[in-house]
């Protein structure tokens, strides 16, 4: 994906930065402490593993809010517990996927989708500057603190600017399809793909232990 220009300055792939928006435009940051609700949990940490129960009934952008997090914690309950060699371990052949691998794609993903597309900010992937989303996949010498904090990072970010945007009819540009995209297609694509690469990890977990189940 060619990376855009937008009202961030260039930052480092970890970068703290924490932009805010408006219909269209970045605008100010917003403050410290901003509550991150998920159905009736605050404060919901991006790798917590005791589960999300997302709302049965709720306003749209409360309920895309709450099923992104389930899906997050999902993803990050599949890896409790596991060893760095557990979550390196890859599928039968010809696949070489990981959990560690799916971990650093998703930060990829939140990162692409939040950061470069919806605030515009003008960086590069998180493990290529050259823009190869393959490159995350190979976990062969990752580690889980290097993956997740990465994951973590591009996280915080994701949920700041969903915070911060006045509406989900905020649009950013896909510069990979050419086109306009909102702050609604945008969390709807990344519940998608969450929920079809958890697929992958409870297969991967099973493998790795017998462990099943959400």
């Amino acid at each position: 994906m060619t990376q855009t220009s937008g009202a961030d300055p260039p930052v480092s792939p970890l970068s703290t930065a924490t932009p805010t928006l408006s219909p269209g435009t970045a605008a100010r940051p917003p403050p410290d402490g901003i509550p991150l609700t998920c159905g009736k949990r605050e404060t919901v940490d991006p790798d917590d593993t005791e589960g999300i129960d997302p709302p049965l009934i709720a306003p749209e952008r409360e309920m895309l809010r709450a099923f992104l997090d389930y899906h997050r914690a999902t993803l990050a309950r599949k890896c409790d517990g596991l060893s760095d060699e557990d979550l390196r371990r890859t599928s039968m052949p010809p696949s070489t996927l990981s959990l560690l691998g799916l971990v650093r794609h998703l930060a990829e993903v939140e990162r692409t989708w939040f950061r470069r597309v919806i605030n515009g900010a003008d960086i590069p992937l998180v493990w290529s500057r050259e823009g190869d989303y393959q490159v995350a996949y190979d976990a062969s010498t990752a580690t889980r603190s290097e993956a997740f904090a990465a994951w973590r990072t591009e996280v915080e970010h994701a949920r700041r600017i969903e915070r911060a945007a006045e509406s989900l009819d905020v649009t950013g540009h896909d510069p990979k399809s050419g086109k306009d995209v909102s702050l609604r297609l945008v969390m709807l694509h990344l519940i998608h793909e969450y929920a079809r690469h958890n697929g992958h990890a409870d297969l991967l977990r099973e493998g790795i232990d017998g462990s099943v189940g959400a």
